[in-house]
């Protein structure tokens, strides 16, 4: 078994907002996060998949494959979007870097043809990163 992973970036805007909290609670739970005017982070994603080496091409998976796919699931979706407004996932969801990562994770687990998707690491900061492993 060989695990590879590919890395991206992208920019995108969010607010925590739980509609089921008073305003106060609101605003003691996730603080500045709760500005409805939303706030920007720049991500960095990290995609693991894992397979067999297939024996004739010496790859687990087409980088180009699963490059076009990050891109069309991901990158396209999220990248300079308003996660609240503009990501069908977050319109009743808080999008924290958790929920982030179960959506993206959800968004290529069925795409992948070949290798298996093994982990979504979202980084929100250079020192605060989500892994997700598929077991919500």
């Amino acid at each position: 078994m060989v695990y590879l992973t590919r890395k991206c970036e992208f920019s995108a805007s969010h607010y925590y907002h739980n509609p089921e909290f008073t305003e106060e609670e609101n605003q003691r739970v996730f603080g500045k996060c709760a500005n409805l005017n939303g706030h920007g982070h720049n991500y960095t994603l990290e995609v693991t998949v894992k397979g067999d080496v297939d024996p004739r091409t010496g790859f687990v998976v087409d980088l180009k494959d699963l490059k076009e796919i990050l891109n069309r699931e991901v990158l396209e979706a999220l990248d300079h979007r308003h996660l609240n407004k503009e990501v069908p996932e977050f319109f009743r969801q808080i999008p924290t870097t958790e929920n982030l990562a179960i959506a993206i994770w959800n968004r290529l687990e069925s795409k992948l043809k070949v290798a298996k998707l093994h982990r979504v690491r979202v980084y929100e900061m250079p020192d605060l990163f989500v892994d997700f492993y598929g077991e919500a």
